[in-house]
């Protein structure tokens, strides 16, 4: 038997083994796949096949005796793609780690919507077993939409973008995801389309926050950005499979715009030379955005420090009018996404209790996917999108203002740091880390800091740390965007989003034992691993995802115990 069909053989099995909830047997033939050679990428290819049809859902939201339910979006495509990026940061020695992580959610990520209805085990429902023991079998995961074949509209392609994405807006989902792949024909248009796909996240993003329980959270992005990166690494002509998995939820509703709709007026009448003398004329085609994305000013200390002031304490519409102001006096406006990028960081810093970090979170990563995309594509709409940011990183400065036991602790370096070397203080930081000892995490970093060591080495241990702590990888992807946008943030308070990092790292919640899909690994491959649980208890119960507000002490029951 050839290696082809020993690999057709392995993925069948991986296949089989992810269908029954079997986290413990679909990563042991992810072991043997890497121990064999195959690729990373491969094997994330693979896994994105076999999830494709199980993790969309019909819808986002539910009204059950009055009271909203929610879930979110599906996170195993959003691991995949966190997995080619996170890698590259972690030691050699282990490197599969991300993808080991992802692997064992996987199982755990099907259907999601029949989870929110209690009739699946997994991740969303916070219940089942690991694997199935026995006889034992679990119900199989519904496909909601299925697969389709392209639709070729007789359209200039231009109009063509317009089509789907008023498709999109109006919950087409499957006429949608037929013009889509239709357009993705075009090869010579191709990056317009997929500008065109991650603008549809970008823009669909939720316009409160406060005591809510449904929200997009920028989702739609991330799964746009995600389909993107792991299209362009497998190579689109065998990505099918991963267009599946990312284009159709896009239109899956609800939608929110209503932050995307102001940032349209603002720029219409505050940052156009002439503004329509009524709101009743047609809509100009303009290139002033294009004029504005072109500044290349820096911002001021002050300006910054100005901006993340509006954004994070100052009720709206100041952040708006700082943003304004900024544009038109020449600021670069990858420079004003600096000054969001450390407010949001901020943020992360004041969040405390570990069931709310979602929306910190959530929010830095939009303004981390808002970057990428900035560097990634041309757009005719790109500054537009910073009032979007700025919007979000607002309700997340609100939202952590009004939850309980929040606000910055003042954190000290710890006694004697400064007789310790690079090493020993990385050490510390790491234990502290495993240990979800968040206030330590963010000690032994500002010591490193202080202490003025090369910071790649720290780099590399928050991203090792991240790693480690599994069950939801999309959660590892927060440190990932904090040291990945650390490298290109040109700030005298750059420091700020290492801090975070540590901070989210030791601080979100973890569900069961966090570092058992990392020990797996470790021992599979021969290496150390620290051998205590870092998990806090058992898997809670709760029918949505990320969203759960604990009310103080009963956090503080959860952490000490």
């Amino acid at each position: 038997m050839n290696d082809d069909s020993l690999a057709q053989g392995a993925y069948a099995d991986l296949e089989a083994r992810i269908l029954d909830r079997d986290q413990i047997g679909a990563s042991t033939v992810v072991y043997d796949l890497l121990a064999a050679g195959s690729s990373v990428t491969e094997i994330l290819s693979e896994t994105v096949r076999v999830h494709a049809p199980y993790t969309h859902m019909p819808y986002h939201q539910r009204i059950d005796g009055g009271m909203f339910r929610f879930v979110n979006n599906d996170h195993c495509l959003l691991s995949a793609s966190a997995t080619l990026r996170l890698r590259r940061f972690i030691p050699e020695a282990y490197r599969a780690l991300p993808l080991a992580q992802t692997v064992w959610y996987v199982p755990t990520g099907l259907d999601p919507w029949n989870q929110l209805l209690g009739k699946m085990p997994g991740h969303y429902a916070r219940r089942g077993p690991r694997s199935a023991q026995g006889d034992e079998k679990f119900p199989a995961p519904e496909c909601h939409w299925p697969d389709e074949e392209p639709l070729y509209l007789e359209l200039e392609f231009q109009e063509g973008l317009n089509e789907w994405l008023t498709l999109v807006q109006q919950g087409e989902v499957q006429r949608a995801y037929r013009v889509f792949l239709g357009l993705f024909d075009e090869v010579e248009h191709r990056d317009e389309l997929l500008a065109q796909l991650v603008f549809a996240g970008l823009i669909d993003v939720q316009d409160r926050m406060l005591w809510n329980t449904s929200y997009t959270t920028g989702h739609k992005a991330f799964r746009a950005r995600a389909t993107v990166e792991l299209g362009r690494a497998i190579g689109w002509d065998r990505a099918r499979h991963v267009i599946y998995a990312g284009v159709p939820d896009l239109a899956v509703g609800p939608h929110w715009h209503s932050a995307y709709e102001m940032a349209c007026q603002v720029a219409m009448y505050e940052l156009e030379d002439e503004p329509p003398a009524s709101r009743k004329e047609p809509t100009r085609q303009s290139r002033r955005d294009a004029e504005l994305f072109a500044n290349a000013a820096p911002l001021t200390a002050p300006e910054t420090e100005s901006l993340i002031e509006a954004i994070t304490k100052a009720p709206e519409p100041a952040y708006i009018e700082q943003i304004t102001r900024l544009l038109k006096a020449g600021r670069a406006p990858q420079r004003i996404l600096d000054a969001i990028q450390i407010a949001a960081a901020r943020v992360i810093l004041e969040t405390a209790q570990p069931d709310n970090f979602s929306m910190p979170q959530h929010g830095y990563e939009y303004t981390n996917t808002l970057r990428w995309f900035y560097e990634t594509f041309e757009h005719p709409h790109r500054v537009k999108l910073l009032y979007v940011a700025g919007s979000f990183i607002h309700q997340c400065a609100h939202w952590a203002r009004n939850m309980p036991g929040h606000g910055r602790a003042i954190v000290t370096v710890p006694d004697g740091a400064d007789a310790l070397s690079r090493d020993a203080i990385l050490h510390r930081l790491e234990a502290a880390m495993v240990a979800l000892d968040r206030e330590q995490s963010v000690a032994w970093t500002r010591a490193y800091l202080e202490a003025g060591y090369e910071r790649r080495p720290l780099i590399e241990a928050l991203a090792f740390g991240a790693a480690k702590h599994g069950n939801d990888p999309h959660n590892q992807e927060i440190g990932l965007c904090l040291l990945e946008d650390y490298q290109h943030v040109k700030s005298e308070d750059a420091d700020t989003l290492l801090l975070a990092c540590a901070n989210h790292t030791a601080g979100h919640r973890k569900y069961g034992d966090s570092l058992e899909a990392y020990r797996r690994l470790a021992s599979a491959l021969g290496l150390e691993a620290e051998r205590a649980s870092a998990g806090e208890g058992d898997p809670i119960e709760a029918l949505r995802d990320d969203i759960e507000i604990v009310p103080v002490e009963e956090s503080e029951r959860a952490t000490s115990s």
